[in-house]
């Protein structure tokens, strides 16, 4: 199997409305990062419609995908979640939540017309976002004295890295993510860097 340097997800939130004999059906997209981001916008959309008698999602996480949700809150089994969720796999997507919140219309629809309206809202909604390809990358943690920092910020600027947080003392702390796919000579320049402690986390 080969190895993938690059996930998909979306660039910004969306939203879409689909609408079937009364009921409304409102799709929410999020690019969320892990379960507090989850928690936190399932919280928000539960503020906001508070009078929804549904509200039913799917989420994936992680760079290989392998954490992931379908929620159908009352909905007949399988006629919500799966189909948010399969929307979100047939783009091959992750790091991404759908909400589809549903206002009953008094008319039942059927477990064929609830897949289909949480299927077209989902996809209403991806349709307005921007997919987007991004690195996949590990994370890791330098430690060195401040004397080293123009050697250790070239390697960066040169090797195209990702700095995620750095504290700038008499002794330095960098968290970095490296790109899969530029992990090995990254990692070989930084340790060739006398004075430099570089760790994974």
């Amino acid at each position: 199997m080969s190895i993938a340097f690059t996930y998909k997800t979306i660039s910004a939130p969306a939203e879409a409305e689909f609408k079937d004999r009364g009921s409304r059906f409102l799709a929410y997209v999020f690019s969320v990062q892990d379960l507090s981001d989850i928690k936190k916008q399932l919280h928000f959309l539960y503020e906001l419609h508070p009078k929804a008698v549904h509200h039913c999602y799917a989420w994936r996480l992680g760079t290989d995908g392998m954490q992931y949700r379908a929620n159908d809150d009352g909905e007949p089994s399988g006629s919500a979640g799966k189909p948010i969720l399969g929307q979100i796999d047939s783009l091959q997507l992750t790091q991404v939540l759908i909400v589809v919140v549903r206002y009953f219309g008094g008319t039942l629809l059927g477990v064929p017309g609830l897949i289909n309206a949480y299927k077209t809202a989902s996809q209403w909604a991806l349709a307005q976002t921007t997919i987007l390809e991004k690195p996949i990358e590990k994370n890791y943690l330098l430690s060195f004295p401040y004397p080293l920092m123009n050697e250790v910020m070239r390697v960066i600027k040169q090797q195209q890295v990702n700095v995620l947080s750095q504290e700038m003392t008499l002794f330095c702390e960098v968290k970095i993510g490296i790109a899969l796919s530029n992990l090995d000579t990254t990692v070989s320049k930084l340790q060739s860097l006398h004075e430099l402690d570089i760790k994974e986390i």
